[in-house]
């Protein structure tokens, strides 16, 4: 059996060297995250190399317990510590009786492609996505296109933490050449854009700078290559396209070389963010809706799942009930949606951090930036009269709000929304206003969406793989009316001290 890893250790120790390290608190609800430290940083690690190790064989041990093939796709993100990272992992995995098969640098969407390129069932890919410097963390399947789920992580984190991992013979090692370049050529295969496009593609020096610009390339657009060069300083922004930083400095080169849309990509290549002709930025949840309106009339009666994030628009769009689509709200969480959307059978999933999960024929099923951006790009081919920002006039008219997250921990998160639940549960039931309006609606199954009399809505949640809440407005009416649900929003975190300061904000 294997060591039972320390929750916390002091760094710059024996300890530190020659035991694992494993934060409990790093297990999230599908996908693992650790704050693992960089030179100059003070901030205790959660997490050490032995620690990684010891994860390596929890997650072999898994495999053989869920009775799939003992071999698994392991890939590793732009980052100066995550190759390390990776061959830690793999050190587990070979220890646990799992035959590694190594892609090297790459992407998210990258590592899932090999599972079918290889035929190869499961993966591990060692990422922080747009997580800050100084973040790891494992991405992880057994059964593609899907990822893990709560029953897995659960089961995963028990193994680990209790010590459980089940060294095996049979563990082996190959390094697989040539996967990223046979990914790119499927990425672009058969797609030939016969309107003439500028694209900006936006890669904030994270991995997608390696793949971008010469898959859209192959597809026939002109592309202006914005922070491709891949620095993992990351010196202007965290690659993140929710991030408004990385937002407004799209906006910025768009204008300025007067691009059709400009394309932001994440740190590991699995979210597209979109910037249109006229420097609007529209979230994703729009850009889902838009794509589904594009999809409905060549695949009429088809599902689209959506996270409870979204706009409310899929639910009353014409043009999808036009060609009977139906749109089912899930919870929100890369992994819930794209087990989500394959249970349905739907065409599409969407979430409005990003992901984009396109199914067969569009797709493969996992959440890739770069077949989100593919699909931009054939919309507006279909549509060779109107540009980016005419489809975004054409949607019915709301106004929302980024993402936004406020600073909560971990170990606290979850606790604060179930008390934040019961408040807005008690403004509805005693008639307060909120923003000026009653309550009419209040949906849990994420945290609380509250929806006030006009459609105005507001949602508060526990971030699944970060130490913060996330809050999120939209309303049919103005943008001045989301900040004033905002600030209704925020007065009720005030009275929270567990809560700290938002990444960003509206209405100052």
């Amino acid at each position: 059996m294997a060591t039972k890893p320390h929750a916390s250790l002091q760094p710059n120790s024996w300890a530190f060297e020659n035991e694992p390290l494993i934060k409990p608190t790093g297990f999230r609800e599908y996908d693992a995250r650790w704050w693992f430290g960089h030179p100059g940083s003070d901030v205790a690690p959660d997490l050490n190399l032995y620690g990684v190790q010891a994860l390596g064989m929890g997650l072999g041990t898994l495999i053989h317990e869920l009775g799939v093939e003992p071999k698994i796709v392991v890939g590793h993100d732009f980052r100066g510590y995550s190759l390390s990272v990776k061959q830690a992992l793999e050190v587990g995995l070979m220890a646990a009786g799992i035959e590694v098969h190594d892609i090297g640098l790459a992407l998210s969407p990258v590592a899932y492609f090999a599972q079918f390129d290889l035929d190869i069932p499961c993966v591990a890919m060692v990422t922080a996505s747009h997580n800050s410097n100084g973040w790891t963390g494992v991405k992880m399947g057994a059964h593609r296109p899907l990822t893990f789920g709560p029953d897995e992580m659960s089961r995963l984190k028990e193994i680990v933490l209790n010590g459980e991992g089940v060294a095996r013979s049979g563990g082996g090692y190959v390094r697989q050449d040539g996967v990223s370049q046979r990914y790119m050529d499927d990425v672009a295969e058969g797609v030939s854009i016969k309107r003439p496009l500028k694209v900006v593609a936006a890669c904030g020096n994270g991995t997608a700078g390696a793949y971008a610009p010469q898959v859209l390339r192959a597809m026939g657009v002109e592309v202006i290559e914005m922070d491709c060069e891949l620095d993992h300083t990351f010196p202007r922004y965290n690659p993140n396209p929710e991030d408004m930083k990385m937002l407004h400095a799209i906006r910025d080169a768009v204008l300025e070389h007067g691009a059709d849309v400009g394309l932001g990509f994440d740190g590991d290549g699995d979210r597209c963010g979109v910037i249109d002709n006229e420097g609007e930025e529209i979230f994703a949840d729009k850009i889902g809706l838009m794509l589904a309106r594009d999809l409905a009339p060549l695949h009429p009666g088809s599902t689209f799942v959506v996270d409870v994030k979204s706009t409310g628009l899929f639910a009353i769009d014409p043009k999808l009930n036009e060609h009977g689509c139906k749109t089912d709200y899930f919870k929100t969480g890369h992994s819930y949606i794209k087990r989500r959307s394959k249970e349905l059978g739907a065409l599409a999933g969407f979430e409005k951090s990003g992901h984009f999960f396109l199914q067969p024929p569009i797709g493969r099923g996992y959440d890739d930036g770069l077949v989100a951006a593919r699909a931009v790009l054939q919309m507006l081919d279909r549509n060779p009269d109107k540009s980016m920002a005419d489809l975004r006039r054409d949607l019915p008219v709301s106004f929302g709000s980024p993402t936004m997250s406020p600073q909560c921990d971990d170990d606290k998160k979850y606790g604060v929304v179930d008390r934040i639940v019961a408040e807005f549960e008690a403004k509805k039931a005693a008639g307060e206003a909120v923003a000026g309006r009653p309550i009419i609606d209040v949906n849990t199954v994420n945290g609380v969406r509250f929806t006030l009399e006009g459609g105005a809505w507001g949602l508060v949640r526990a971030s699944s793989n970060t130490p913060n809440l996330v809050v999120v407005v939209e309303s049919p009416d103005s943008h001045e009316d989301v900040v004033s649900v905002f600030q209704a929003i925020e007065a009720v975190l005030a009275g929270y001290p567990e809560v700290g300061e938002f990444d960003q904000k509206l209405g100052g």
